[in-house]
């Protein structure tokens, strides 16, 4: 679950804090971005976990319901949506109940939020249209989570708020986690069970190490890829830009430097985007030029092993026709 995107953004966090605490050590610092990475995959775990709180809500609300209407008469509700298929297999899931052994379920303690995100839900389309569906299979069941995990969880300020107060690491994390949420809905199936597989905590192995490495890449040699930086902005006060701006070109060039199987157009298009996301609206362009810049220079002096494709030559667009002009037709 813990890919390269995740561990860029905990590297930037991190990178920008230890240069902001002139206390830091490195090894400590390593550990803490060991944890905070740890903590996505909490939260991934804790927002499936969301999805049965409702569900159990649904559940009480539905036992109250039917009581009610077996006591004074009337029409029986549906149980559809309070035993959905998909969210009783994931209420079931032996990982996830072996996490809430470990380390508890926070949206026990968080009822009244839990009750209205539900209420929210009950009133919404995906919702009465899967009530008022005959098609009762697990693949509907799956697919009404999907939608309502989009519409109501996925940029849910209120959840994200509630979050918050349990980990100040899921800040910044719950969008991308967001997406392996998603993931993970799209992946089960009924034949798995309770031993449906969760996404791993790292999609490849080697990633721990690479987030370690390319940590105390960017740290032990700032001094040398602040020297780049300055060379490659001669026409700039360097003093100028925004502290941000270099610790994400700092961690750029560091992984240009430290994994050589990783493409340099790929490292720029992924620290350019970090840009977009944490410093100022005009850092995504000035950080590009300035990464394709030192690039080019580290590969021309021999510092770096990578190739690059030559910069695109301009040409001047063919002019459009006139469709007032008549067309020539002469032969």
């Amino acid at each position: 679950m813990i890919n390269r995107e995740l561990i860029r953004i905990k590297a930037v966090q991190l990178t920008y804090a230890y240069f902001q605490n002139a206390s830091n050590k490195i090894d400590s610092a390593e550990k803490e971005l060991v944890f905070s990475l740890s903590k996505s995959y909490h939260l991934y775990k804790v927002l499936l976990l969301l999805i049965v709180a409702v569900t159990r809500m649904a559940r009480k609300r539905y036992e109250v319901a039917k009581a009610r209407t077996d006591r004074e008469g009337g029409t029986r509700p549906s149980g559809k949506f309070a035993f959905n298929k998909f969210a009783e297999q994931l209420e079931s899931n032996l990982t996830l109940k072996e996490y809430v052994e470990e380390a508890g379920d926070i949206w026990a303690e968080k009822q009244e939020f839990v009750k209205s995100l539900y209420l929210q839900i009950e009133q919404s389309e995906a919702f009465r249209d899967f009530m008022a569906s005959d098609d009762d299979s697990y693949e509907a069941h799956r697919e009404v989570w999907r939608k309502i995990y989009r519409q109501f969880i996925q940029n849910n300020e209120d959840v994200s708020d509630n979050l918050e107060e349990v980990s100040l690491y899921w800040n910044d994390d719950k969008d991308v986690v967001d997406t392996f949420v998603l993931k993970t809905i799209k992946r089960f199936d009924p034949a798995n069970g309770e031993a449906q597989e969760l996404l791993q905590e790292y999609d490849d192995e080697q990633d721990r190490d690479y987030a370690i490495r390319l940590f105390r890449a960017a740290v032990m040699n700032a001094d040398l890829y602040q020297h780049y930086m300055t060379e490659a902005s001669r026409n700039w006060d360097f003093s100028r830009l925004a502290y941000m701006d270099v610790v994400i070109m700092q961690l750029a060039i560091a992984e240009m430097m430290t994994f050589p199987n990783i493409p340099i157009s790929v490292t720029i298009n992924e620290y350019v985007d970090l840009a977009k996301l944490y410093s100022t609206p005009r850092s995504g362009g000035y950080i590009n030029g300035m990464l394709d810049g030192i690039a080019r220079h580290l590969i021309k002096v021999g510092e770096l092993n990578k190739v690059m494709p030559e910069r695109p030559v301009y040409k001047k667009p063919a002019e459009k026709a006139d469709k007032n002009k008549p067309e020539n037709t002469e032969k």
